[in-house]
């Protein structure tokens, strides 16, 4: 929505927002067009967590349920809007995406099928077609069956969280940074109250959102709400700038990579998990032949396999709860405290935030939400 559009209330209320990564900033944006206001509470910088390190590519490819693919498809729309406001942003771009399993080429053809059957854009393609649909790739690599998405994209959340939080400062809203770890706290009636925080103590607030990626189950139990977790350690790798032609994102069975700003590649995947190490402070590292190998995977699915190096590599949770479906919405248990927690924070990012902004602000549950709800992991 413009500026010129905002609705000021004459109720204005205060939403404190836990968390600085993507979802939790495109909440408070979407609250502050509301006419709330708003405090973003973060515990480190913004975008230091899950999505200073998300491959963030934007699909609803595969097998899901189908609130979730409708859910993720909406998502998806919001992005293209996004876009199309100026589609030469290279940190937002819809490249398509190309997808091929375990040299089962049964399963792929499956995976089209299913989602043909869903109205998902769906193509196969092969060593020797792929080509005419997405440039840079080495199609000696490839295998004999592949799946291309051309609706699928990609987005640099640093790069999106930077550009949320511009409206967010012309909006009015104060952000808290590097408030260390936070706590909710209730009133005697039960319901959220305020952030409690090491850095700037207690903040009052109408209405919480616990917007912190892998550790949102951990910040609402103490509140008597259970959340499981199935987070795992993952990695992102990002290169130094080399000239490809990629526009595509990649998932493979030994790397998924897409473009990045500045010339650069990302890269992640899983296979690696059993190598990462957490140290007695908590943080984690990864021996850098394992780094190395992964680049030689990325390496052979460009054209000319270029000898690619890592400018960086960042290691941390990944934010999965542990039915893999997301976690949207007011606790049962304390009333004005809401959880925001979603492997899929790249996709539903900007749906998310509108969907959580609007039923705060309204106090009705919208229905494409229904099924995501925190109390399902108390029964």
């Amino acid at each position: 929505m413009p500026e010129s559009q905002k609705s000021p209330r004459a109720d204005r209320r205060h939403v404190a927002v836990l968390g600085g990564g993507v979802i939790g900033v495109s909440t408070a944006v979407h609250l502050l067009r509301a006419g709330a206001e708003v405090t973003l509470v973060t515990e480190g910088e913004l975008a230091s967590g899950a999505s200073g390190r998300s491959l963030s590519w934007l699909n609803s490819a595969g097998v899901r349920s189908s609130e979730y693919h409708a859910l993720r498809m909406a998502g998806i729309d919001r992005y293209r809007t996004l876009f199309a406001e100026d589609p030469s942003r290279e940190w937002l771009q819809f490249g398509g995406g190309v997808y091929w399993d375990k040299g089962d080429d049964a399963a792929t053809v499956g995976r089209h099928a299913y989602e043909r059957a869903h109205a998902y854009d769906s193509h196969l393609v092969t060593p020797a077609t792929v080509a005419d649909f997405t440039p840079g790739l080495n199609p000696d690599a490839l295998a004999e069956t592949s799946v291309y998405n051309p609706g699928e994209g990609w987005v640099s959340l640093p790069h999106l969280i930077e550009h949320l939080m511009g409206e967010f400062t012309r909006r009015g809203g104060v952000l808290k940074a590097n408030a260390g770890t936070a706590r909710v706290e209730v009133d005697d009636a039960g319901r959220a109250a305020a952030v409690v925080t090491p850095g700037f103590g207690t903040l009052a607030a109408d209405a919480v959102v616990v917007a912190c990626g892998a550790q949102t189950p951990d910040v609402v139990a103490p509140l008597g709400v259970r959340i499981d977790n199935g987070s795992p350690v993952a990695m992102l790798v990002v290169t130094e700038p080399l000239e490809h032609r990629v526009k595509a994102v990649l998932n493979t069975p030994r790397a998924a990579i897409r473009p990045n700003p500045g010339s650069t590649i990302a890269i992640d995947h899983d296979w690696y998990e059993e190598h990462i190490v957490r140290d007695a402070s908590g943080e984690y590292s990864i021996p850098e032949p394992v780094v190395d190998e992964l680049l030689e995977e990325a390496s052979r699915l460009l054209e000319g396999t270029p000898r690619l190096k890592a400018d960086s590599w960042k290691l941390g949770l990944k934010p999965i709860p542990g039915d893999g479906e997301p976690v949207f919405g007011e606790l049962q248990k304390v009333p004005g405290c809401y959880a925001a927690f979603t492997h899929s924070g790249a996709t539903l990012a900007l749906i998310a935030g509108e969907l959580i902004a609007g039923e705060i602000l309204s106090g009705a549950r919208h229905p494409m939400l229904a099924t995501f709800r925190p109390e399902r992991f108390e029964a």
